[in-house]
């Protein structure tokens, strides 16, 4: 389907500038990066988190990483020596 949009200048150029590094037509650029905006927003729209639940679980890829250092940890203040008492 052929349709007419106004695109600011500079957002023009800037889209031929990026199309054009990607080795692609402008065309294509732009169904891209509209079909991408129109599937971020629909994900976004099904979650029935509330925003400020978008940063828990971002480290859960670290608990292995966690729990190898505190068993480091462990082991350190096992291998110290009581102070004598004075």
């Amino acid at each position: 389907m052929k349709t007419t949009i106004d695109i600011p200048d500079e957002l023009f150029r800037l889209a031929k500038a990026r199309a054009s590094l990607s080795g692609i037509s402008l065309r294509q650029f732009v169904t891209d990066t509209l079909r991408a905006q129109l599937e971020h927003e629909g994900k976004r729209a099904q979650s029935t988190d509330p925003p400020w639940m978008k940063g828990f679980g971002g480290l859960a890829d670290l608990a292995a990483e966690t729990a190898r250092i505190r068993d480091l940890i462990e082991e350190e203040f096992e291998s110290i020596e009581a102070e004598p008492e004075k």
